[in-house]
This record gives C-alpha cells, sequence and structure tokens, in this order.
C-alpha cells in the first residue's frame, strides 16, 4: 500500500499497526566493552591472565592490532556487578543512574556483525551494507514514517562531546544520508557551535516578507524546471529550502532551554546547559521528538578503548548515565515512552582478552565482532527482558544469536513495517534497509 504526500511523492503506508511513532538512536561510537557493562561473566576471575584457548577462538580472524601478540591474555573485569530491578539484569557500576531504568530495559546481550573494522561495520549498523551510499537507518524511517511537523526535519542528528583520548574515527555525513532515497530525507545536523543550522539568521536587510517572495519566486522557477527534465532532486530542493525557511523560527525556540524547569534540567545532570555535551544533547532529543521530529540520532564518540580502559571506560560512562536515564523517565513522565522506541547500539564490542603488553596497568580491548550488547526501551518492548547469552569468557554466542540485519528488521516492525516489503527501486531492482538478511526478534516484544 502507497500514500501521497505533499507535493506528489508517494510514501509506504504501514503494514500494520505501528507500537513506535518516534525512534531515538543513542549509537556509542568505537565499541563499548559489553565485558564491564552488561555482560557480566564470574568465571573469568579463574581464567584470568590465561591463555584464549583455540578451541573458544576457534580459528577466528582477530585484528592486526592484536595478531601481532605473543599471547591473547584473558582480563577479567574489574567492575562489579550487581542485579539491578525486579527484572534481575546485570548491570555494572559505571552505569548507576541507568541501572534505575532496568526494568525498561531489553537487553540483547548475543548481538554479532560481519565486519571487524569500524568503518565498514558503522557502515553496516547504519545502512544495512558495509559498503558506503546506502540510506541510513534513520532515512528509511524518515520516508516510510513521513514527517509529522512542518517546522522541523523529520530526521535530525547530534554530535556529543565525550570525556576519553580525543583521538578518534570520523564521523561522516553518508552515516545519515538518504543514499537512493528522494534526497529530502536525509538527516539534518543540528550543530553545537555557532547558529545550530547554518544560514540560520537572514543577512541583513532582508526581512521575512522579502525571504517569502524569494521562495515563492524559486518555487515557480523549480516547477517549471521539473516539468522539462522530471529530476526528482529540484523538487526536494525546494522542499528543502521551504523547510528551512521554517525552521529559521521553529529552531532558536528549540535549542533555548530557558522554559525547561530547574527540577527537569537538573536530572540530566552539570553539563546539560553545555552545548553539544551528551547531557544536553539528550534533553535536546526529548524536545525534538515532542515537536514532531520522528527520528533523532545522537553520536558519542571515544568509547574505542585500545588502551587505557580502566581509566577511559568511567569517564565514557559518566557522559552518558545519568543523561540517558533521566531522558528515559523524562518519556515516561510526559506518556511518550509508550510510543517512543530508544535504541542504545554501537557497530561491534570488544575482546575477553587484553589488548597491550604485559602486566601493563594500561591494557585495552580490541574489537570483537562475534558478540556485543545493545538495549531496546520503549513502545512494543518487552521491558525487563534480558535476550541472548554468551560462553562463559563472552567471546562466542551459544544462544539467541541476534544479527545486525535482525535488528533492524525489529526496528522497522515495531514501526509498522515489514523489513521485506518495504522496499526502493533503484538501479533496477528493490532495495531494502536489510537487504536478503534479517528476522524480526519476536522476543524482543512485548
Amino acid at each position: 500500500m502507497w500514500a501521497w504526500r505533499a507535493g506528489g511523492e508517494r510514501a509506504p503506508m504501514p503494514h500494520f499497526t505501528p507500537r513506535a511513532k518516534r525512534v531515538l538512536i543513542l549509537h556509542m561510537v568505537g565499541a563499548p566493552s559489553q565485558l564491564d557493562l552488561f555482560d557480566h561473566k564470574p568465571a573469568l576471575g579463574r581464567w584470568n591472565g590465561k591463555d584464549l584457548p583455540d578451541s573458544v577462538r576457534q580459528g577466528q580472524r582477530i585484528t592486526t592490532m592484536t595478531s601481532g601478540q605473543s599471547r591473547l591474555r584473558i582480563q577479567q573485569s574489574n567492575r562489579a556487578f550487581a542485579q539491578r530491578g525486579r527484572c534481575g539484569a546485570w548491570i555494572s557500576d559505571l552505569l548507576p543512574h541507568l541501572a534505575q531504568c532496568a526494568d525498561d530495559l531489553a537487553i540483547v546481550r548475543s548481538m554479532h556483525t560481519d565486519a571487524i573494522n569500524h568503518e565498514p561495520a558503522l557502515n553496516l549498523v547504519q545502512t544495512g551494507h558495509e559498503l558506503p551510499g546506502r540510506p541510513s537507518l534513520g532515512a528509511w524511517l524518515a520516508w516510510a514514517l513521513g514527517a509529522d511537523t512542518r517546522e522541523l526535519p523529520a530526521f535530525v542528528v547530534l554530535h556529543s562531546t565525550w570525556s576519553g583520548p580525543k583521538q578518534d574515527q570520523a564521523l561522516y555525513s553518508r552515516l545519515w544520508g538518504a543514499g537512493f532515497l528522494p534526497a529530502e530525507h536525509q538527516g539534518v545536523l543540528l550543530r553545537s557551535q555557532g547558529d545550530p543550522v547554518l544560514f540560520l539568521q537572514d543577512p541583513a536587510g532582508v526581512s521575512r516578507h522579502d525571504r517569502a517572495r524569494q521562495l515563492a519566486a524559486m518555487a515557480t522557477l523549480h516547477q517549471e524546471s521539473h516539468a522539462r527534465f522530471g529530476d526528482a532532486g529540484i523538487t526536494a530542493r525546494q522542499r528543502q529550502a521551504e523547510l528551512a525557511f521554517r525552521m529559521q523560527s521553529a529552531v532558536p525556540e528549540l535549542v533555548d532551554l530557558a522554559a525547561e524547569p530547574a527540577h527537569v534540567t537538573a536530572r540530566y545532570g552539570p553539563e546539560v546547559h553545555t552545548r553539544g555535551t551528551f547531557a544536553n544533547n539528550a534533553l535536546l532529543a526529548r524536545r525534538l521528538l515532542e515537536r514532531g521530529v520522528r527520528c533523532v540520532q545522537v553520536y558519542h564518540r571515544g568509547w574505542d578503548q585500545h588502551k587505557d580502559i580502566e581509566r577511559d571506560l568511567p569517564l565514557q560512562c559518566r557522559d552518558i548515565d545519568q543523561p540517558i536515564a533521566a531522558l528515559l523517565g523524562d518519556l515516561r513522565q510526559r506518556g511518550m515512552l509508550d510510543d517512543t522506541l530508544v535504541l542504545w547500539t554501537s557497530e561491534f564490542g570488544r575482546t575477553v582478552y587484553a589488548q597491550g603488553a604485559e602486566n601493563d596497568p594500561g591494557f585495552g580491548r580490541d574489537h570483537h565482532p562475534r558478540c556485543f550488547a545493545t538495549w531496546l526501551a520503549g513502545a512494543g518492548v518487552r521491558a525487563g527482558h534480558q535476550h541472548g547469552e554468551t560462553d562463559e569468557l563472552g567471546y562466542n554466542t551459544v544462544r539467541d544469536a541476534v544479527h545486525v540485519h535482525d535488528l533492524n528488521a525489529t526496528v522497522l516492525w515495531l514501526c509498522g513495517f515489514d523489513h521485506e516489503r518495504l522496499t526502493f527501486p533503484f538501479e533496477g531492482r528493490d532495495f531494502r534497509l536489510t537487504d536478503v538478511h534479517g528476522k524480526v526478534v519476536r522476543a524482543l516484544l512485548a
């Protein structure tokens, strides 16, 4: 089934009643150590310092950053784990605020991916393909769900500062790009320095009335060009120009937190009023969602801890812990958590063996695609559920494995779409987010 949007664009109708009206994606770039956060492995204490057995590794490839080490020494977690909430989910002491929300979370400890390096792994989880160029998950959602506001984009991206080392892999705009979908569905990045959006202010001497007249004249020219050439990009440019005009009024009010009650901002922590921090972005995400934005993606970098994980991981967790707990509580208090899907994830996990010289207190953990952790909360999610299991060393999944394609298929299902039927024709074939893979993880659904 299809619906028609303003401007003549054909858009899909939901295949069934959606559970989620909007989606918030919290992506921890660089791969948090699941063994120090969500995947409690008491057996590591007796394995600590021993070599990873060949029977566990099973010939699986490892990165060149540790393949030259003389030993793959198992490194126990030095974090204190406890069972949290009525559900008894194991969460470490690095996330004390999030631990109080344990009964809201569906924690997946059996995620796996195909890629072992950041760039292809990021592309895979964000776009469904290791090579760049495909539409992002947010763009698919913006295209499928449509806009619920005229003043703001359907898909907004926020970048956060971080407390770990500042040398980290870059984020490219293609990760929130529209690929072959109509261009207006790409994510709009709100900047943390200067104007949130470039050219937010009109030039000196140009009134709003003059700008409206310019847009009307441009629309006439675009209509003539589209009638002549049939290029869908012409229509997209006009729509974006009109949206930008409306955003000039909406964005300043959006980013001004003065109207937020002090007791609300206090929940997000001391950095909430500092633009670009994760705390500030978490509150902005809530404000965007309640104003009709369909998909908000918040990035937090600095999780690539190949060394000094004992120093840096607590800093990274401090950035996100209180703000995420506040955000979940904020959504719940406003009645929005029932129809907002929150997804916390990354591109892969970290190894059980240490990276670095033997007895080096500044050890780290290498990339590990075989298993990592993610969690979902909100609309249609089975709250308080712990899904999947890894072996006693946290190296291989032994029960209920979930591929990134399965995760994306489940997100689409919660938004009312069958991932096998949500397709877009391009270059002679029908493309979909999950390509030819994926299955909905029914156990994660309420």
